[in-house]
Formats: structure tokens, C-alpha cells, sequence
């Protein structure tokens, strides 16, 4: 379930807290309307808040309870007994062409891979193709959003911004491997 907000600012409150996984330490980040932001390959805590003080949201405030469901989820994923995230997802760091590919990452069936160009063609755009590519590296919530099943045309992984050893994981995951 995605929803669309455009706030005049980021100054917006946030809530957040971290939690291990088989990908390592992992912060979750969610404004009043939805999961904003997931921050991979985090050191420690500490490096969470760090984060937060760097970044242009407003009043962070950790809360475990909140995020305790997404969490039950996401360890469902890592065990391969959850195929589809249900969580509001706030898309409000996105360009209006960015929300509209990531969008469309939401239709790829899990264990199943797209290509850049099938994306792009997907929504209307042809030939922006690393403009798809570009798009899923600005994902702020991969894995909800899977950037990880769009793969070249030529069937090779392509980037991925938590690095491809991560990527690769995730896509053998999905297949069962």
C-alpha cells in the first residue's frame, strides 16, 4: 500500500529504530503517513542517529513498538515465508518519475527479475532505460520496493546500492537457493 505525500520540506518528524537481520544491521525511518527510509550496513546504533542528525528530516524519535510488526515481517522475508511486505510506504523522497518506477518495481512477482529496459517500457518510457536504473538507486526502501529483481537485458545483475553481494543473496533468496 503506497501512498503519495509531497511535504513544502523535509523538516518532517520521523520515527525510527534498527534491527539485525542476515543483511546485517538494518534502521527503519517512517513520517506519520509510512515507512520513509531504510538505511543498510549499519556499524551500530550509533551510527543510526548519526544518520538521522545528518539528514534534512526533523524531530527523530526512536520507537521500537511502532516498527515492531515490519520487523515480524522482514525476518519472515529473510526465512523465505513472506513473499509481499504490507506496510503504508511514504514516497515523499521521490521525484514524480522516481515514484513512478519504483511503483512499478512493486508489480515484479518475487523470485522473478525484470530487466532496466522492460521497466522502462513498463511505464511508458522506452528509452530511459538508465533513467530506470538511476531511479532504483535513489530507492529508499529496497526490498519493500525490489530493485534487487531488475537485472541488464543481457540477464548480468547490474548495480545495486547495498552492493551486489547483497543483491545477490536477496534474488537467491526469492529463488529458493
Amino acid at each position: 500500500m503506497i501512498k503519495n505525500y509531497h511535504y513544502s520540506s523535509l523538516e518532517i518528524p520521523v520515527s525510527y529504530t534498527v534491527f539485525k537481520n542476515p543483511i546485517g544491521l538494518t534502521g527503519l525511518i517512517a513520517s506519520s503517513t509510512g515507512l520513509l527510509r531504510i538505511v543498510y550496513k549499519l556499524s551500530n546504533e550509533d551510527s543510526m542517529e548519526s544518520y538521522l542528525l545528518q539528514s534534512t528530516y526533523g524531530k527523530a524519535t526512536k520507537s521500537s513498538s511502532e516498527f515492531k510488526e515490519l520487523i515480524k515481517q522482514f525476518l519472515k522475508y529473510f526465512k523465505g515465508d513472506l513473499k509481499r511486505f504490507d506496510v503504508p510506504l511514504d514516497l515523499s523522497l521521490g521525484t514524480p518519475f522516481q515514484q513512478k518506477v519504483w511503483k512499478k518495481l512493486t508489480t515484479i512477482p518475487y523470485g522473478k527479475t525484470r530487466s532496466y529496459k522492460w521497466i522502462a517500457s513498463a511505464i511508458h518510457n522506452p528509452k530511459a532505460s538508465r533513467a530506470v536504473g538511476n531511479a532504483n538507486g535513489k530507492n529508499p526502501l529496497a526490498i519493500l520496493i525490489p530493485c534487487h529483481r531488475v537485472i541488464r537485458e543481457n540477464g548480468e545483475l547490474g548495480g545495486y546500492t547495498g552492493g551486489i553481494s547483497i543483491k545477490r543473496f536477496l534474488l537467491n533468496l526469492e529463488k529458493g537457493n
